[in-house]
């Protein structure tokens, strides 16, 4: 196992690259539920960094074993995105233009389902991150794949607080904006995987 300068620090910018959609999903959930309790943060935060964790390993496993299936189900990865997140932030567009006078406190949030669909939706496309660790070790891998899912946590702890903080200001039009949000990282997942 050679770990490295090189590994860990690659394996860090790969982890703030990938964070950057599920920082931005976080975000959109943050505004969506201003009064999410810490321990939800956490839960949230630590789905999006098992995902993102997780996929690069998948994508290293399909380089070592069915590459060849993977280049094919590669060229579906931003339709899936964008429709993935074009669904959650048509509901939550939807839902924060229905407007209602309820307090944000008791909107019931993110749910389980919704949560998933978000995560797999900005971690889809780190499955092709295995290609660019292929030369890795298992252990190697393993440890790039850590240290993606621990930068991932933090940004988007992170963004669920800014999120929280600025959807106690905006009241009834975070869900709005939430949804925009989701909705234009869709659009940007799609249209720069053709660039």
């Amino acid at each position: 196992m050679n770990i490295g300068f090189t590994l860990i620090f690659n394996s860090l910018l790969l982890g703030v690259g990938l964070a950057m959609d599920a920082f931005s999903v976080s975000l959109a959930n943050g505004l969506n539920e201003p009064c999410m309790r810490r321990r939800k943060m956490c839960g949230v935060a630590g789905i999006f960094g098992v995902f993102q964790g997780l996929m690069p390993l998948l994508g290293w496993i399909c380089v070592h074993t069915v590459v060849q299936y993977f280049t094919s189900f590669e060229k579906l990865i931003p339709w899936i995105a964008l429709v993935l997140l074009c669904f959650i932030g048509g509901n939550m567009l939807k839902e924060g233009l229905a407007g209602g006078e309820e307090d944000c406190c008791e909107k019931p949030g993110v749910g389980l389902k919704a949560l998933m669909v978000q995560v797999v939706a900005t971690s889809i496309d780190a499955l092709s991150v295995g290609f660019t660790i292929a030369e890795y070790g298992l252990m190697e891998a393993i440890l790039a794949a850590v240290i993606i899912a621990g930068i991932t946590f933090f940004i988007c702890y992170g963004g669920l607080a800014i999120g929280k903080k600025a959807g106690t200001k905006l009241a009834g039009k975070a869900g709005i904006l939430g949804g925009v949000i989701l909705i234009f990282i869709g659009l940007e997942i799609f249209i720069t995987s053709w660039f």
